[in-house]
Order: C-alpha cells, then structure tokens, then sequence
C-alpha cells in the first residue's frame, strides 16, 4: 500500500514536525482530482475538499487548523498563529512563533519550502513557483522569521523536476539577468527553451541569503504520479500541501 505522506528527513529540533500528503491520502475526492484533493479553488467539488481537509487534521493528529494561504504567486509574508478563520490571507508564505500553529502551502509543481530555527521556536513555509522565486519569496521568508539566516534551516518539497521542466528565455532571463550563477540551472533544449531546475534555483538563493543547511529536493512531481501535476493534468489537477507546525 503506498504510504499517504512523506515525512521530511531532515535534522528539525524537537518539538517540529512536518508532512507532505500524497494523492492517497484518507480522502474522498474523485476523477481526476482522486482523492485527496487538498486545494479550494481547483474545480473540485468543495464539499469534498472540505471533507478532505477535516480528514487531514484527524489523520496527523494536528494541534489546530492547518492556515492555508491564498496563494498568488507574490511574495507577500503572513504572520500567523493558531487560531484559524474562515478566510484564507492573501499571501504566498507564512511564518509562526506560537506553538500549535500549523502552516500549509498547497502547489501542483510549484516547489514548497519549511523553514525552522535551529531552536525550535521559529517556523515558515513558502510557495514557490518560479514567479515568486524570481521575485524573492524565499528572501522575504527568511526576513520576516526574525532569526539570523546562519540559525536557520530549510527543506525542499516535491517539485516538478529539471527534466520535466521547459520554460521559455523569458524565465531563464528572470534569474540570470539578477545573478550569473543561475545559469548553470539551466539546460539548453532549442532555441529560445530550457529545462529548469527550480530546486537549484531555490539552493541558490537559499545559500545567498545566508541559509546553508538546505535539505531536501530529488523529486519530479510530473513523473511521480503520487502527487498532483498541473503540467501533467492541467486544470483538473488537484493539489497537496506541505506542511509544518510545533508542538
């Protein structure tokens, strides 16, 4: 039986944890978002997200409400406690000191990264597509944690993979026009086109900032069919969350 989510090796101090649900997690989503369907504004039905989503909170035995996010592709940093209401901020990362708190970004190929400090007491999460990689949701993260970069860690969700990904000059010029390195992210594949390899992306930026305990990265959401894939299954894709939270 394939397991219904990825537990994160990485080295996070006691008292943080964090998950990455699969498609076959203990939902009742059906078709193509079978089915489970964590994202409200995919075109799935929302009675069936919202069972998926209760079904969540059960299954990981969380301390509160996960905050989703509505995500927009930005670089906009919320601050969030526990106390979750019905409305969703408008926002593409969140950050939490408060334990019980649970954070939560939903993508389909985006790449999710979980911060926490090397004490525990800090915590984030980060949706980022290359739109808001570009633009800095990594850097503005990492600000908005109140904790030195040097203290703090990270880990690299599932994200489409290099191989999977073609994207055009206009996004390798996105990255390359800001910092020469970042060409090296980059493989030709015709003119004009390259593979992306957003992960290394996310390891650049990451390391320029002043985080270097990176973990994480080694996925290929578009070939691993464990997870939803916008690129493979287009609007009738669903989404799974990556998230993070204290005790």
């Amino acid at each position: 039986m394939t397991e219904p989510w990825i537990l994160p090796d990485w080295p996070a101090p006691r008292g943080v944890h964090a998950a990455v649900t699969t498609r076959h997690g203990p939902g009742v989503s059906t078709g193509a978002y079978a089915r489970f369907n964590l994202g409200l504004r995919s075109g799935d039905d929302a009675e069936a997200v919202a069972s998926n989503r209760d079904a969540l909170g059960h299954a990981l035995d969380l301390p509160s409400g996960p905050r989703w996010l509505r995500q927009v592709h930005g670089t906009t940093v919320a601050q969030l406690g526990p106390l979750a209401s019905d409305e969703e901020p408008q926002a593409d990362a969140a950050v939490a000191h408060l334990p019980g708190t649970v954070l939560a970004i939903l993508t389909a190929d985006c790449l999710p990264v979980l911060f926490c400090s090397e004490d525990g007491a800090r915590i984030g999460a980060a949706h980022a597509g290359w739109r808001g990689l570009a633009a800095g949701v990594l850097e503005a993260t990492i600000d908005a944690m109140g904790t030195a970069p040097a203290r703090l860690m990270a880990w690299l969700g599932p994200c489409i993979g290099a191989p999977s990904y073609e994207v055009g000059e206009e996004v390798r010029a996105a990255f390359v026009e800001r910092n020469g390195q970042a060409s090296t992210c980059f493989t030709s594949t015709r003119p004009g086109h390259w593979h992306c390899d957003m992960a290394g992306l996310a390891r650049q930026r990451l390391a320029a900032a002043g985080v270097t305990r990176i973990h994480g990265g080694g996925f290929d959401t578009l070939l691993d069919e464990r997870f939803y894939s916008y690129r493979r299954d287009g609007a009738h894709s669903g989404r799974f969350a990556s998230l993070i939270w204290r005790d």
